[in-house]
């Protein structure tokens, strides 16, 4: 059996956070910095460093088999891109180890490994020496990255003066063009245009098909996960949640995480929302449902909970609230509850999205949580049926709405 393209065990990457109050003068810098030598001198204090440890990775290990197409996965925070850094070589882990058997030809964020006093020509032969090709090897596929990155007006112009979108074209033509083994991919397509990152995801699936060369990939753009990837890794708070196919990860991955979101309130007497909890198993088959507590000291007429969706830019694209269903559905005289919206089927787009969220009475508004909650979402399918979501009202949802007193 050939061995593992890539095999990880134990690995994980320690950070400190500093809470030091700053300081303000030169005195007080150099103060601080003599005492902490004269601590290091006697042997009196620490050698670590100072501040709060913080693990960004945590006993990670799992295998990657050659032409392997793998799908990390994982809410924001969750280590996937220091997961890439470590791999890339960029940064050392502080425990276990990572062995990577071929070239690595990684695109983490716009511009990496280019120099920004280069031409665009320049830049794609100094990659390509990096990545252990000869002159002739380069010379032969220099044609076809130029073609793919839709660079050639500005081949000879340094790249200090490309925009996010060419430096992306052009690194990712070099990445996916001078054949490494392994290909590492972050988050750095969505700065592409869609018929730019239809290209690149096209590219990614021949690049593991018909070369048998590996592909690690982190998105949030869990349709093009699905559509590429054979296989899933789940990361949740630095640690591995889930390994094995690309669908059953991103099943649990959207599934996980229903616990309801908690408030405050700054004001007891007034009406307020206690609540918001997203039921994301549903949003894995395909339906949304969110639940609202509210409380108030006096009775509510009739209690209102307003519900808007918007895009991750923050665009609203839809929003209904318990009045429009009208006054015979209204629930009436409630001190404190739970009202259900849901939406089934959902004819989102996949991407990810955040919800806000709204309590009135009788056209009084009395509380709100903008960006409540966030989350990511498959459609059943690629394109949906349905015309892509841009203000609200211009596709009628299929609201419904309950109560639970």
């Amino acid at each position: 059996m050939s061995q593992p393209t890539i095999s990880v065990e134990g690995l994980g990457k320690r950070y400190y956070l500093s809470h030091q109050k700053r300081q303000d003068t030169l005195r007080d810098s150099l103060t601080q910095q003599f005492r902490r030598l004269g601590r290091r001198l006697t042997g009196s204090g620490p050698t670590e460093p100072e501040g709060e440890e913080f693990w960004a990775l945590r006993d990670v290990s799992f295998q990657v088999s050659q032409g392997d197409v793998v799908g990390i996965v994982g809410r924001n925070g969750a280590g996937k891109s220091t997961l890439l850094k470590l791999l890339s070589r960029i940064t050392e882990p502080t425990t276990g180890r990572a062995v990577i058997r071929g070239r690595v030809a990684s695109l983490l964020e716009v511009g990496t490994g280019f120099h920004p006093e280069l031409s665009g020509r320049e830049n794609i032969f100094l990659n390509g020496a990096i990545l252990g090709m000869s002159r002739d090897e380069i010379r032969r596929k220099f044609d076809e990255i130029v073609a793919f990155a839709e660079v050639e007006r500005f081949l000879d112009t340094q790249v200090k003066h490309y925009s996010s979108g060419m430096y992306v074209r052009l690194a990712f033509a070099v990445a996916a063009h001078l054949e490494p083994e392994i290909l590492i991919v972050d988050e750095v397509l969505a700065v592409g245009d869609a018929q730019f990152q239809k290209k690149c995801l096209g590219k990614m699936s021949e690049v593991a098909r018909d070369s048998g060369r590996t592909v690690l990939f982190v998105s949030h753009n869990t349709a093009a996960l699905q559509a590429i990837c054979r296989t899933g890794l789940w990361l949740q708070q630095g640690r591995v949640a889930q390994t094995g196919p690309i669908a059953d990860c991103l099943a649990a991955y959207l599934s996980s995480g229903n616990e309801a979101a908690t408030y405050t309130a700054t004001n007891p007497n007034k009406p307020h929302i206690t609540s918001v909890t997203l039921d994301r198993t549903a949003l894995a088959q395909g339906r949304f449902r969110i639940s609202v507590g509210f409380k108030s000291s006096t009775p509510l007429g009739r209690p209102v909970i307003g519900v808007t969706i918007f895009s991750k830019l923050g665009q609203p694209l839809a929003g209904s609230n318990g009045r429009m269903m009208g006054e015979q559905w209204t629930p009436s005289a409630m001190r404190e509850g739970l009202i259900i919206a849901e939406i089934d089927p959902l004819p989102l787009h996949s991407d990810t999205y955040r919800v806000s969220v709204y309590l009135g009475d009788a056209g009084q508004d009395y509380d709100q949580k903008l960006e409540a909650v966030e989350f990511d979402y498959i459609s059943p399918h690629f394109y949906p049926q349905c015309p892509p979501l841009s203000v609200i009202g211009q596709y009628d949802l299929p609201w419904k709405w309950s109560v639970e007193p």
